[in-house]
């Protein structure tokens, strides 16, 4: 495991470029952590390295955006409204994990959809300073 403390948003964007510089296609990243504590910001850097420019938002709403770029496809899921594992089979989001680049907020409530190696990000808030965030990276098979 491995810790990175971000001292702002910025950090976290950065911290998030310097990470997708190794991703490849298959590769899934799994985002956990309160609301507002830096999931988006984090999937924002990635997306930044790929050249992705556009307003990047989480996607509440729609459980994924799919994002393309000259080299590689990417999807940004947020299964926060799903119920399990079985809603997120329903919607046929395993199918994505070959074809691209997948990054999962709340992706603990489908655990057991997932993939059997993916790295887990989880993003906890300091309680003594406002923007700061330790972020643990694990990789897990």
């Amino acid at each position: 495991m491995y810790n990175f403390l971000s001292k702002s948003p910025n950090d976290t964007l950065e911290f998030a470029k310097d990470f997708a510089k190794n991703l490849k296609v298959g590769d899934v990243i799994v985002l956990i952590g309160d609301l507002g504590s830096g999931k988006t910001k984090f999937t924002e850097g990635i997306l930044s390295y790929f050249g992705i420019q556009n307003e990047i938002s989480s996607p509440t709403f729609t459980i994924v955006n799919e994002y393309n770029s000259d080299n590689v496809n990417i999807y940004h899921f947020d299964v926060y409204r799903l119920k399990d594992s079985s809603d997120f089979y329903s919607i046929g989001g395993d199918e994505y994990f070959d074809k691209g680049i997948s990054i999962i907020e709340w992706g603990d409530i489908i655990e057991d959809a997932l993939p059997k190696k993916y790295t887990k990000i989880t993003f906890e808030r300091d309680l003594e300073n406002e923007n700061y965030r330790n972020l643990a990276i694990e990789n897990v098979y």
